[in-house]
């Protein structure tokens, strides 16, 4: 059994971010730990045949609307960015980076605070985070060395990582943002989260 629960998401996702604030206490109530894995909806979607979900008629309507529904009922702020969606690839390869960091002991411990502060830089402050400068000052707010993550997101091994790790996640089945995975039993959508709480309780059924 795995002690971490594997949470991917994209940053564009308003349910990925909604998510992003629950599941930490899930997995401490549950003795795990989690682990953040970035993903471009984008390069999914072309597997998939999917597009963003406020572009299709109606159900994007009901979507812009439940999602500021579902930041009530969790009472987190939520605003829908100006901007939207954006491509996340920078703060994607800026969380590759910081994972790959592991002889910077610093760097890599602010993984968990740096997608927080992404996260919350898009849907709080409006901030444009497909611009790889804002990620950047986002970085240096959480105090991360922003020229050494600058040289970082220019580096292709970081690039390849990033692509390596959207192939895994396809081939694991992740068509969408955000998905749980425990123990390799797939849960999408932030409404899922009771029931992954539910399934770490039970054991699974």
């Amino acid at each position: 059994m795995s002690s971490s629960i594997d949470f991917y998401f994209d940053f564009s996702s308003p349910y990925g971010y909604l998510a992003s604030t629950r599941i930490e206490a899930i997995a401490e109530k549950h003795g795990r730990s989690v682990n953040w894995q970035p993903i471009l909806l984008g390069a999914i979607f072309k597997v998939s045949g999917q597009a963003p979900l406020t572009t299709y008629p109606l159900r994007g309507d009901y979507a812009l609307h439940d999602f500021a529904r579902s930041a009530r009922e969790i009472n987190i702020p939520f605003s829908m960015p100006d901007t939207f969606p954006v491509g996340a690839v920078a703060a994607s390869r800026a969380c590759c980076w910081l994972k790959a960091s592991s002889d910077d002991q610093h760097d890599h411990s602010k993984l968990t605070e740096f997608v927080h502060a992404i996260f919350k830089a898009f849907y709080v402050h409006n901030q444009n985070i497909g611009d790889a400068d804002v990620v950047l000052s986002v970085a240096e707010s959480v105090q991360i060395n922003k020229d050494s993550m600058a040289a970082g997101l220019a580096d292709q091994s970081i690039k390849d990582a990033l692509k390596t790790a959207v192939q895994e996640a396809i081939d694991r089945g992740i068509f969408g943002s955000p998905t749980t995975v425990v123990d390799d039993e797939l849960f999408w959508g932030s409404d899922r989260l009771d029931q992954v709480d539910r399934w770490l309780s039970r054991g699974g059924w």
